[in-house]
């Protein structure tokens, strides 16, 4: 039987066909995955061609990010197999030869032309691209979903340690790697770089570790008069206060200085004759364990500034404010009042310390040894004592030791330094 002359032609225009197919797929992939979902749903908005497809794509890009690669690496394997078929069998190579002209085609076009020209391509165009191949994609990464979750089992299976349940494909580690990238390449500052990393880090934050914590909560009973809130206002610095109905785990609403002052200021016998519960605003209740993400989106939607977080057991945990998760993204927010409090040895023999300076560490300081398993900090030591967060002026007296409070100065009005003397050092 003799040899088909056509049959070298027929296989490399289907090299061919696989390359063009490859370069196709590389581009679907490089302008999906340089494409955000917020302006997907913009064109949505306005009615582009694919855009609800590409919207519906981009809600869960593992998926189709899992089938381009899969589909990719099988067309470029099997164009440098047969390619290297054909040079064994038409150009009178040895395996030695074919081998090394295979891998020099295989960098040439795999790195050259696919994965920078093609990619860059993907990335110029990538509203035309990625609106026209959403519908494609879309269909055939449902077509082999089977497949490709097949394949990531068996993957994750051999490789040590936890695997990925969608695949390695587009994940976190690599967008913070591109972060890191445009940083080292002077295209962002550091400190946006650190902003958008603690932006992916809101989602592993959970509520309870950015949280005001309930002792240092401060709180008015729902009784109380509107002349003893604009009291509490006064002294502790804040415009907003929870209202409590039995204790702190029964918080039942939040008082506001604005709506407060306006009453007074309207009706002058309001703030004797009316009760805080009678203007205080609605309550939002949020699971300590809640990722932050979450709670800022549920803040916006109910239009909160301030929720109350509730631990396992139904009980208040502590307090968050929309200012706590966006000092999660830009860190401390200071203002003009806001001090750095240190160890300070007074004229008069007083110590002003930090109110979370450690319990243990007053022997160092001021020679008393002062054990108390329940607390770490003298401002934890305080409101053990006075069984309420401790407000400027605020006393205690405990092992020789006189501990007052001096004026809040930060924004959480929370106590930050606290003046300590020795009972026997003070004054007649």
């Amino acid at each position: 039987m003799s040899p088909d002359p056509s049959a070298p032609i027929q296989w490399m225009v289907g090299v061919v066909a696989l390359l063009c197919f490859s370069a196709l797929l590389a581009l679907a992939e490089s302008a999906l995955a340089s494409y955000s979902r917020a302006h997907a749903q913009e064109l949505a908005s306005q009615g582009r061609p694919g855009a609800k497809r590409l919207v519906v794509l981009l809600e869960d890009p593992p998926k189709f990010t899992g089938t381009l690669t899969l589909l990719r690496i099988l067309a470029e394997t099997a164009t440098y197999v047969i390619t290297a078929l054909v040079l064994v069998a038409e150009s009178g190579f040895s395996v030695t030869e074919t081998i090394w002209v295979t891998l020099a085609l295989a960098v040439a076009v795999s790195f050259v032309v696919i994965n920078v020209g093609v990619r860059t391509l993907g990335r110029q165009h990538s509203d035309s691209i990625a609106l026209g191949a959403a519908g494609a994609v879309g269909f055939i990464s449902g077509l082999l979903r089977p497949i490709t979750a097949l394949l990531i089992m068996i993957g994750n299976a051999i490789t040590p340690g936890k695997g990925f349940s969608e695949g390695p494909f587009a994940s976190e580690a690599e967008l913070r790697e591109l972060v890191d990238i445009a940083e080292a390449s002077s295209l962002i500052e550091s400190e946006e770089r650190q902003m958008i990393h603690s932006v992916f880090e809101l989602g592993d934050t959970m509520v309870r570790e950015i949280m005001v914590p309930r002792t240092d909560v401060v709180f008015i009973e729902r009784h109380k008069s509107l002349r003893q809130a604009m009291s509490l206002f006064l002294r502790s610095g804040f415009s907003r206060v929870p209202v409590v109905d039995d204790g702190l785990d029964d918080i039942i609403g939040f008082a506001y200085l604005k709506d407060i002052s306006k009453r007074v200021f309207d009706h002058k016998g309001a703030e004797s004759s009316e009760q805080v519960d009678s203007l205080m605003r609605p309550v939002i209740h949020v699971p300590d364990t809640l990722p932050v993400d979450d709670m800022l989106r549920e803040m916006q939607r109910q239009r909160r500034h301030i929720a109350v977080a509730v631990d396992e057991y139904g009980g208040t945990a502590g307090i968050l404010t929309i200012e706590d998760i966006l000092e999660e993204i830009v860190g401390e927010i200071t203002d003009e009042f806001d001090d750095e409090v240190g160890v300070e040895h007074l004229a008069d023999g007083t110590l002003r310390l930090p109110s979370r300076f450690p319990v243990d560490d007053l022997v160092d300081v001021i020679g008393v040894d002062i054990e108390d398993e329940d607390v770490d900090s003298i401002g934890g030591l305080m409101a053990k004592h006075l069984g309420r967060v401790p407000l400027a002026g605020a006393r205690v007296e405990l092992s020789g030791l006189s501990f007052t409070a001096e004026e809040a100065t930060d924004r959480r009005r929370r106590i930050t330094s606290v003046l300590v003397r020795k009972l026997d050092q003070e004054p007649d």
